[in-house]
């Protein structure tokens, strides 16, 4: 695997080692020792998949859950692609409410490794996306926050498409930085 800083330390840019032939691919997308190895992380254990499908427009974040229920976050794309974020959301860091982003799809397998104490959203790029993640932690309903795509204090610069932006209920009535329960 080849690892990627992005312009937050801490959030990593994974990209597999492929295997590509006239039969297709192979690549390993996940090694709990490997992958602990090389981001130098002890002890993360996820304990959560999920699987999201969205159609191009669609806008979902900026998410994250507070203590004790903080998540990180592995994610990648199946299938499709999206413009995906990653949020400093730790009010001591030096980079708070700074952003790192990534094009995640599945033609180039790459992967977004989010710690605790950032947010996430991504935009959908392509008519379908199916994106996986795995957790560091259960979800909860009673800690998850979100904060708005568009708050000026983020300053997000979320790619321009032909589609519009469709957001759910949710993620609409999102709170602005200066809201929100913070790390």
């Amino acid at each position: 695997m080849t690892l990627t800083d992005t312009d937050l330390p801490g959030v990593r840019l994974i990209e597999p080692k492929t295997f590509d032939d006239e039969r297709g691919s192979f690549y390993e997308s996940f090694n709990l020792e490997r992958f602990r190895s090389e981001l130098g992380l002890k002890a993360v254990n996820f304990v959560q998949d999920n699987h999201s499908v969205s159609k191009v427009g669609v806008l979902r974040g900026i998410h994250y859950q507070t203590d004790p229920m903080a998540q990180g976050k592995l994610v990648r794309v199946v299938c499709g692609e999206v413009f995906d974020v990653a949020v400093d959301l730790r009010r001591e860091s030096k980079y708070f409410g700074r952003y790192a982003t990534a094009v995640l799809s599945a033609e180039n397998r790459k992967q977004l490794w989010i710690p605790q104490g950032f947010g996430h959203g991504f935009l959908a790029l392509s008519d379908r996306v199916e994106m996986l993640y795995k957790t560091t932690n259960y979800y909860s309903s009673a800690h998850e926050v979100c904060i708005r795509w568009d708050d000026p204090d983020l300053g997000i610069e979320w790619p321009e498409i032909a589609h519009p932006i469709v957001l759910s209920d949710k993620d609409g009535q999102g709170l602005c930085l200066g809201e929100a329960e913070l790390f």
